[in-house]
């Protein structure tokens, strides 16, 4: 490994983290209100594919639905742009929400490590008491409404993302594709998890949210 990627690798702890503390989660749910009018946010998530070589070893699991090889990289940012929460393991063929429920970040909201907040995602991702997604067919102007506050809080991970890739042109298609030799994965699910228990919880909230929008 190159010492100034594995200098960059050894120093990301120091400056990605994601937000457990009551006071560093009063402070982005302030500024995501402020930006955008939608309460108790701690995060914006999202994934975006890194395109790469096809690989040696299992290549047909790095096809995305655009048949392209790729990385499929989770990202997590707050009000600022500031990145919370990378992870940068999964082949192109998983699906966004399978790579949230094997994080930690993932594992430690389903546990309850933060009691008062929420991420939002797309509709992609599973409705959770801790992970708020728009209303996939929305029938009233109260449901219209939410989703026009939540896209508008959300849009900062795109936004996020966007600036990632100009800054650093090799994870951008546009600047070639990465030389990537995958180590062993554990074989992913293209399709999204079922619907659990939690989805009523989360549902609830959303109403809640959208009452006082």
């Amino acid at each position: 490994m190159p010492a100034v990627l594995k200098g960059i690798i050894q120093m990301t702890n120091r400056y990605i983290k994601f937000p457990y503390t009551v006071g560093e989660q009063a402070n982005i749910k302030r500024q995501f209100a402020a930006m955008s009018g939608f309460p108790n946010v701690i995060g914006a998530i999202d994934c975006t594919h890194i395109a790469i070589r096809a690989p040696y070893v299992d290549e047909f699991i790095y096809v995305n639905r655009k048949h392209v090889h790729s990385i499929n990289v989770q990202i997590i940012c707050d009000a600022n742009l500031t990145l919370r929460n990378v992870v940068a393991r999964w082949p192109g063929s998983t699906h966004d929400s399978f790579i949230l429920a094997h994080s930690s970040v993932g594992n430690r909201l389903r546990a309850g490590a933060v009691r008062d907040g929420w991420l939002l995602g797309d509709s992609g991702y599973p409705l959770r008491r801790w992970l708020l997604t728009p209303f996939s067919n929305p029938q009233s102007a109260e449901e219209v409404r939410f989703n026009d506050t939540h896209a508008r809080a959300r849009s900062v991970v795109e936004r996020a993302i966007g600036l990632l890739k100009c800054r650093w042109r090799c994870l951008d298609a546009s600047g070639g594709r990465l030389l990537y030799q995958p180590k062993k994965h554990e074989e992913p699910d293209p399709h999204p998890p079922p619907q659990q228990e939690g989805h009523h919880q989360g549902a609830r909230l959303r109403q809640e949210v959208m009452r006082h929008l």
